[in-house]
């Protein structure tokens, strides 16, 4: 069997659940190739070390770009912040080496411009980049974006889209590097609204044409990280040195948007939502009938059949646990949970099969270059009291 060696650029929270997926995969599916955990790359020796260690990396180093020219590397996995992803990707894609890049896929347009060039020329040599949309590949997520396919809510007439999570309530959490536009790109509109846009695109299969929004700041400066920490951590949590910092991203950020259809949309991302703490859902309106997801019950979806008789009409729930639902089959038998984890191993599948089939995996840079539009847009049009934005996007295959 072919032997893929992935080099891993970046580690902490994200570093971990890349890592799960990478070692999980080649376990539960039969897999056209053998991932190889080769090398993960870290800016602390020391730390990097240790994450090696303990998540199954056969060895560690402190350079990137090192690893990248290496020709016994065939993948490179970036789960860097998101100032560092065009340098990476590029630099791996011009090197002949498959690239996984975390989402969103750069901190402007202007990068991601750069990314989907740069991967659209290395496809033509056979190399294949796939951003990391991991949402997308929770079965319940699948199987809502195949039923609403197949017709079962007619035509689409509303999305509602949220994420919402409350890590930022309290003021005096230390101002770590997802609070930092100069490595974050944008705060709670770019790290989780960005999941809500691709979701909402992904499922539905039709494309945002415009949006109007707001981005706000409610917590304005924070204390500055302690020294130690660096940008090796998750940018979730941190200890606190001395003084305070500006935050210069969004803590919050809201918008409707409209789709080519003519179907509205609303959107909500925040980090300020007390109480919620990865609460990520979507529900899709249509003619015939409406489907809903939340993250926090990831097993499941519920259905509304308005085609059924008025005395059965009600949301009912369906468990997405068996052999013939996306990714199942792979697991335990009907009825046993799977969770956040599981979509890691659900991306390496997926992209390793294209690898070695030749074709694109989805996300492309391309699809992750039209999420990066959007949220360009909208904070464009809150730039401008929330004026309506167009969003230049070309049609592709989602």
């Amino acid at each position: 069997m072919t032997t893929l060696r992935v080099a891993m650029i970046g580690h902490g929270f994200m570093g971990a659940a890349h890592s799960q997926g990478w070692r999980t995969a080649p376990r539960i599916f039969d897999l056209p190739a053998e991932p190889e955990m080769a090398v993960v790359v870290g800016r602390n020796a020391e730390a990097v070390a240790a994450a090696a260690r303990k998540w199954g990396w056969a060895e560690s180093a402190t350079d990137w770009r090192e690893v990248v020219a290496r020709d016994d590397i065939d993948v490179v996995d970036i789960v860097t912040p998101g100032d560092s992803h065009a340098e990476i990707a590029i630099a791996a894609l011009a090197a002949g080496k498959h690239v996984l890049c975390e989402k969103p896929l750069a901190n402007t347009v202007a990068e991601a411009e750069a990314m989907a060039e740069a991967a659209e020329k290395a496809a033509a040599r056979g190399i294949r980049a796939m951003v990391g949309f991991t949402y997308r590949r929770v079965p319940a997520v699948t199987f809502l974006r195949n039923l609403i396919a197949q017709g079962a809510v007619g035509r689409i007439n509303h999305v509602r889209a949220a994420y919402r999570q409350d890590w930022l309530v309290d003021p005096e959490m230390p101002l770590a590097w997802r609070l930092q536009k100069e490595h974050a790109g944008s705060g709670a509109l770019g790290d989780i609204g960005a999941h809500a846009i691709d979701l909402a695109q992904f499922v539905t299969g039709l494309r945002l044409e415009k949006v109007s929004g707001v981005i706000d700041t409610i917590v304005k400066e924070r204390p500055l990280l302690d020294s130690g920490s660096g940008l090796s951590g998750t940018g979730l949590s941190g200890t606190a040195g001395d003084g305070k910092g500006e935050v210069t991203v969004d803590d919050i950020a809201i918008f409707t948007g409209r789709f080519e259809s003519g179907a509205l949309a609303s959107f909500e991302a925040s980090r300020f939502a007390t109480g919620r703490k990865n609460a990520l859902e979507i529900e899709i309106s249509g003619d015939k009938g409406a489907l809903a997801f939340d993250l926090e019950d990831l097993n499941s979806v519920q259905f509304y059949d308005r085609t059924a008789p008025a005395d059965r009409q009600g949301f009912r729930k369906i468990l997405v646990t068996e052999a013939e639902h996306p990714y199942v089959s792979g697991w335990w038998p009907a009825g046993h949970m799977l969770g956040y984890e599981h979509g890691f191993s659900h991306q390496v599948k997926d992209l390793v099969e294209g690898i070695v089939a030749g074709i694109d995996p989805h996300p492309t840079f391309a699809d992750g270059l039209e999420v990066q539009r959007v949220l360009d847009a909208v904070e464009r049009s809150s730039e401008n009291d929330s004026a309506w934005v167009r969003i230049a996007v070309p049609v592709r295959a989602l």
